[in-house]
């Protein structure tokens, strides 16, 4: 069955009747579903603990400054950024093992992993010294979690060829992420809600604007933090042994095995694809506003609006929104379209606008289960877009090895590093407004700045956002005709694996895959891939 030469975009076909019936190899079970899911719920939980608790930690429990809560979190969020294309580099020229390439960094990175998130929680009794601490330690857990987070996201292209399958089991992960996600904020909120007891303020001195740390806080703060991160520590080399045990990596048979692009130049090629350009900037801003919101909703529910009693409830609402919402979302995108999807995310900006305005309990507690839906899709959608980036890159370029750890890592930086500067700034902001550590009443501006944090600033940048992916160009028909270029490519052609001396010279430098096989037929050659 001879395939046409193409140009540089995919020719659309003639019939629906042309698509294939039958699904390419690779059905995965529900087990191995499962066991792939779960070995992303703690680095979620922990994730989510942070996103929701450090910001309080750091102000109102170790007591350092402002200007040094925003110095940790930015160094932090940037060392784990600067990770990213390092895991990138290295992963892909991993060698294969028993287990793959991907679960040996999975399995490794576990057990460091889980020691760091234990002693981020830590008060060590080095005075001064404390915003050194939370900054390495912070950065180790970011670094280590890059490291993680990067051959497991990135595992979702090895399970199976299968987009719909990839697709199913990318649901099954965010589905199982949100649930971690949910227990790890219930749980570390569960725990350390006894060091926040209401009201934060002495009666006797309520006109005191400006009381010590030690007032309002319980105790035994520092026993009950660090239990809280251990409960969650422990999670990590429970759930990475199960998806060791579950799953197993399938490689690409439309794959190059002659030799790996440089790190370099693959990242070249990469951010050169227009689709993962205008993904990757759309998310930046999306991603680093779900972000604000997570950092900010503890503060603002406690020092910006009469919300403290409630603080515990509306986290949790956000959290339990977001994991019923997500399985909705993967049925919806299957008959919508992931493109058309993404403006469900829109939610956020009538519901962030409306909480900073109207901060009452109702208000709240409906904005809170609408921010949720809206954080679930917006989790969902890149993780579900990329491996359809994934195999369109293939199709039209070169498809070589150690490609799809450069895909994924370069998106986790990119999104991590918007991250870094809007988190970094954004706390900067309350230290300029006047955010006083350990000050049970702040002043206006600082209420006022709140505000902004958690309304004008999230809108603006998932406006921002929406408008650069209304112009994505994989529609939901284009990525029917990759998937089935692609499943005809890998049905006709066997990979040969060939020296120099054998290929052709007329197809050996050849940039894409398809003509070459093209120019292989007309020239009568064992069809097979060339690389020099």
């Amino acid at each position: 069955m001879a395939t046409s030469t193409r140009g540089p975009g995919p020719q659309p076909l003639e019939k629906e009747e042309d698509l294939p019936q039958d699904r390419p190899s690779g059905h995965l079970s529900v087990i191995s579903k499962l066991c792939y899911s779960i070995g992303g719920a703690p680095n979620q939980a922990a994730s989510s603990a942070a996103a929701f608790y450090l910001q309080l930690f750091l102000l109102d429990v170790a007591g350092i400054p402002a200007v040094q809560a925003s110095l940790v979190v930015f160094v932090g969020k940037l060392l784990g950024a600067a990770a990213d294309p390092a895991a990138g580099f290295i992963i892909s020229r991993s060698p294969r093992t028993a287990l793959g390439r991907l679960t040996p960094w999975i399995l490794g990175c576990s057990p460091f992993l889980a020691l760091t998130y234990f002693f981020l929680w830590f008060l060590p009794p080095i005075g001064r010294l404390q915003g050194l601490w939370y900054a390495a330690f912070y950065g180790l857990f970011q670094a280590l979690s890059t490291l993680l987070q990067v051959p497991y996201s990135a595992l979702t292209m090895f399970l199976t060829q299968d987009q719909e399958e990839r697709d199913s089991a990318t649901a099954y992960r965010m589905t199982m992420e949100m649930a971690g996600t949910l227990t790890g904020a219930t749980v570390h909120g569960l725990i350390v809600a006894g060091a926040h007891k209401a009201p934060r303020c002495p009666e006797a001195n309520l006109t005191d604007p400006l009381l010590s740390v030690a007032s309002s806080i319980s105790p035994h703060t520092s026993q009950l933090y660090m239990i809280a991160a251990g409960v969650i520590a422990g999670t990590y080399p429970l759930c990475t042994a199960l998806l060791a045990l579950g799953t197993t990596e399938e490689d690409d048979g439309y794959i190059l095995e002659q030799r790996r692009v440089p790190f370099f130049q693959g990242l070249s090629h990469t951010l050169q694809h227009q689709p993962y350009q205008k993904l990757v900037a759309s998310f930046l801003f999306i991603s680093a506003a779900v972000q604000v919101q997570q950092s900010y909703l503890v503060l603002f529910c406690t020092h910006a609006a009469p919300l403290h009693s409630h603080m515990q409830n509306l986290v949790l609402l956000v959290l339990v929104a977001a994991v019923l919402s997500t399985p909705f979302w993967e049925w919806f995108l299957q008959r919508v379209g992931k493109k058309a999807v993404a403006y469900g995310i829109g939610a956020m900006v009538p519901s962030a606008l409306l909480l900073a305005a109207v901060p009452t309990a109702p208000v709240a507690y409906a904005v809170a289960f609408v921010s949720g839906t809206s954080i679930a899709l917006a989790s969902l959608l890149p993780w579900s877009m990329l491996p359809d980036i994934v195999d369109d890159f293939r199709l039209h370029k070169v498809p070589l090895k150690g490609l799809e750890t450069i895909f994924y890592s370069s998106y986790v930086f990119f999104t991590k590093l918007s991250g870094a500067g809007a988190l970094g700034i954004s706390t900067l902001s309350l230290e300029f407004a006047g955010y006083e550590s350990g000050s049970c009443k702040q002043s206006d501006k600082v209420v006022i700045m709140l505000k902004v944090l958690i309304g004008a600033v999230p809108t603006s940048m998932v406006l921002i956002g929406l408008g650069i992916l209304s112009v994505y160009p994989i529609t939901e028909q284009r990525r029917r005709e990759t998937a089935h270029r692609l499943d005809m490519l890998r049905r006709e052609v066997p990979v040969c694996l060939v020296t120099q001396s054998q290929c052709s010279p007329e197809w050996s430098h050849h940039s894409d895959a398809a003509p070459s096989l093209a120019k292989a037929r007309e020239s009568g050659s064992q069809p097979g891939f060339c690389w020099v």
